[in-house]
């Protein structure tokens, strides 16, 4: 049966699905009340979800409870958001910035690379912490 083959996963929309498994199942067994039909139609779901929407849900629901459950969970844990992009395999992803690697630097003309001086006497091969020369201490007076 194509109701038993049809498991919900978490890339289609629930709505739909929800809506299709229900009409399959009226055509299927027609004589079956529509709370029977909503549990037969859970037992479709993953087990999590499964769990999860009964949870939420009173225990006389509809239709419009179930998808409506189903697409606040799908929002709520972001699942199906990137669908699109779990296709494409790995190996066929390209580098973003391959056009950039290979080409040199350019210097902007007339800007020099600055050069690290010591604070306290302005030499080049030292830092302020390893001066050698004293410190000049200013008091302040008023």
């Amino acid at each position: 049966m194509s109701f038993d083959n049809a498991k919900y996963s978490v890339d289609k929309d629930p709505y739909r699905w929800c809506l299709r498994q229900s009409k399959r199942l009226k055509a299927i067994y027609p004589q079956l009340n529509i709370q029977i039909r909503n549990h037969k139609l859970l037992t479709q779901l993953p087990g999590e979800l499964e769990h999860a929407v009964k949870c939420r849900c009173n225990q006389n629901f509809t239709l419009d409870d179930i998808s409506n459950t189903l697409q606040d969970i799908r929002k709520r844990t972001n699942r199906g958001k990137f669908s699109l992009y779990r296709s494409i395999s790995f190996k066929e992803k390209q580098p973003l910035r391959v056009e950039f690697k290979d080409k040199p630097r350019e210097r902007v003309a007339g800007v020099a690379k600055k050069k690290n001086t010591c604070h306290n006497c302005g030499s080049t091969d030292h830092y302020g912490n390893n001066c050698p020369k004293a410190k000049k201490k200013v008091y302040a007076i008023e």
